[in-house]
């Protein structure tokens, strides 16, 4: 008797044993973000041209009317703000080029030890989520001791698209507990057909028609793989683009008064630094009328997101739509009788040709959501809320809030505020 009721014990264990691993086993993967930059991709760029992927996206999840940059549009800063939540001012990304007292000239670097807010992939590592770059802004080394455990680096302009589709496919193959729930990954986009070509030619649609494709190629991935149920696809843009600008004579002006101060210039923004405190009343006076731009002393930049303690310059100067501080060249002229236009960005004011794209589709997001404008500031809360952790430490974005008072599981992301 005391046998049969041992063996019947032992059968009721294996039993439960069993069922449990078979719940273990059919519960699904934990929810996953897939944010793509496409750099440079107009906001209207999609309306323009057919584009398979991009429409599907629009068709089966969200599509904003525009995605609002942060100040100044250009591909450093905003991609930073993306990753951050937080404006030039506070990650200390002012520009693709700008100047620290201490460290020297920054010129386009992927070091992380620049940027002064945490990105969310190293949140996503600090809350223990796996995490996966691929050539973003500022990834290629660790941020204050921690990276992303998957990523690609150093950073290498030639490698395309159709490498980096094989690559995060293969990141979603590795086995639980390795596979990274967040990825993130700066495609080449439009840019720089935008620049050599101007925003309107044929040429800057056919360089999205490309992306596209290779977007498509990550789409018959997730597809083939059933990810959708526990994955949503984020697809942004850095900034957009807007046509040929006058060039702003910033420098000569300044000779004319015989100043020399240090000068770091992005397209659409000049940065000022004196060696003399008593100099910067004379520039003052000097670049005061100055046709095409905007000065202000550091102290003056106020809620620009460009007032930075130490990396601001004493005066900054910003173009304003259609002006450039970048001189125009002899090949700009030569383009121009070929039908060619030159495209800008990077301003530091409001310009709707700035503004970028923003698709959302997969988990949590409803067929159909079309929100007028969404801002770029929101984007590391709302990727961070998808997988279920605490936004970036300095992030000032907020999620867009699930329609539903429930948590998100298969119900949708919104745009309420």
């Amino acid at each position: 008797m005391r046998r049969r009721t041992v063996a019947a014990l032992w059968a009721g264990l294996a039993a439960a044993w069993a069922s449990a691993a078979a719940v273990h086993a059919e519960a699904p993967p934990e929810p996953s973000v897939i944010l793509i930059s496409l750099d440079g991709v107009r906001h209207d760029y999609p309306d323009r041209w057919p584009l398979p992927a991009l429409t599907r996206l629009e068709d089966e999840g969200l599509r904003a009317g525009r995605l609002e940059p942060v100040a100044p549009a250009s591909t450093f800063p905003t991609h930073v703000s993306l990753a951050t939540g937080a404006p030039p001012a506070v990650h200390g990304i002012l520009d693709n080029r700008f100047f620290d007292p201490e460290r020297g000239e920054f010129d386009y670097s992927n070091d992380a030890s620049w940027i002064q807010a945490e990105p969310l992939w190293v949140a996503a590592e600090r809350q223990g989520v796996p995490a996966a770059t691929f050539f973003w802004v500022g990834s290629d080394s660790d941020w204050r001791g921690r990276g992303a455990r998957h990523r690609r680096a150093p950073f290498d302009s030639r490698v395309g698209e159709a490498e980096k589709v094989e690559q995060i496919l293969d990141w979603l193959d590795l086995p639980e507990g390795e596979r990274p729930r967040l990825v993130m990954s700066w495609w080449h986009g439009t840019d720089r057909a935008g620049h050599r070509l101007g925003p309107e030619h044929a040429g800057v649609g056919e360089a999205l028609a490309e992306q596209d494709r290779h977007l498509g190629a990550l789409l018959a991935g997730l597809d083939a793989r059933n990810a959708w149920p526990h994955t949503t696809l984020l697809v942004v843009s850095d900034h957009g683009m807007t046509g040929a600008a006058r060039a702003v004579p910033l420098r000569a002006r300044l000779r004319e008064a015989g100043l020399r101060p240090r000068v770091v210039v992005g397209s659409a923004v000049a940065h000022l630094f004196f060696e003399d405190p008593d100099e910067i009343a004379i520039a003052d006076r000097a670049l005061s009328d100055l046709p095409g731009s905007r000065l202000d002393r550091r102290e003056d930049l106020g809620g620009s997101g460009l007032a930075h303690p130490t990396r601001s310059g004493d005066l900054v100067a910003r173009a304003l739509p259609g002006f450039s501080f970048r001189p125009r060249r002899f090949r700009d002229t030569v383009a121009r009788l070929f039908g060619r236009g030159r495209g800008v960005h990077g301003y530091a004011v409001p310009h709707r040709d700035m503004a970028g794209i923003f698709f959302a589709s997969g988990r949590c997001v409803p067929a159909g959501t079309r929100p007028e404008a969404v801002d770029s500031l929101d984007i590391a809360a709302t990727a961070a809320a998808l997988l279920g952790i605490d936004s970036p430490s300095q992030s000032r974005g907020r999620p867009l809030e699930p329609l539903e008072p429930s948590p998100c599981t298969s119900s949708s992301i919104s745009t309420a505020r």
